[in-house]
């Protein structure tokens, strides 16, 4: 129960970062990203309506810039993506991305102040890079790997590893688990089922 709470933090801590700065390394970009949420949680003013308010008026239009949710989408589908056609390919942009704020974002009052350390940043492509961190817990160390990806002069996060395991490739086996048995169309369903009941 501890390593899901943590975990969740984690991808937390990922959804919220602000958009990047232009004209900086991958490592400086997510040390500042980071540390600009790790203000905002740490806020006691803000504490008691934040889980309520920021979904709204801070999580959608931050997670658009943060990620590169094209790039997102079509890691996480694999093969699969070219199996959409151009419109459901853009539903599930859409879909996808609201249903990871809507997983991450309900967790974000159990942040108790955990340490993030920035190690180190490796180039893995001309413009992709890896940047290496650590969560410190009171028990642990969690290895963070963020993947990301310039385009226009900013980072953007592709990828997300956590303890070895991948964001990209846990979505992608559930993803072509459903199409492996139905059509696309069901896949959108069965998201936009998925948000419907979130509201509910």
């Amino acid at each position: 129960m501890k390593a899901t709470r943590t975990i969740f933090l984690i991808l937390i801590l990922i959804l919220f970062l602000p958009p990047a700065a232009k004209a900086t390394t991958a490592l400086e970009t997510v040390r500042k990203n980071v540390n600009q949420v790790l203000e905002i949680l740490r806020d006691p003013s803000r504490k008691a309506q934040f889980a309520k308010e920021i979904k709204e008026d801070r999580i959608r239009p931050i997670f658009k810039e943060m990620f590169d949710d094209v790039e997102l989408s079509k890691r996480t589908l694999g093969r699969n993506w070219s199996v959409l056609k151009p419109n459901q390919q853009e539903e599930f942009v859409t879909l996808f991305r609201r249903i990871l704020e809507n997983a991450y974002a309900d967790k974000i009052l159990s942040y108790k102040n955990e340490e993030v350390v920035f190690d180190r940043e490796s180039m893995i492509g001309p413009n992709r890079a890896e940047v290496y961190t650590r969560v410190i817990t009171s028990s642990k160390q969690i290895p963070v790997v963020y993947r990301v990806i310039l385009k226009d002069g900013t980072w953007r996060v592709y990828d997300v590893v956590i303890e070895n395991v991948s964001l990209v490739q846990n979505y992608r086996s559930q993803f072509n688990d459903i199409l492996s048995k139905d059509t696309p169309e069901k896949l959108l369903e069965i998201m936009r089922n998925k948000l419907r009941e979130k509201k509910s």
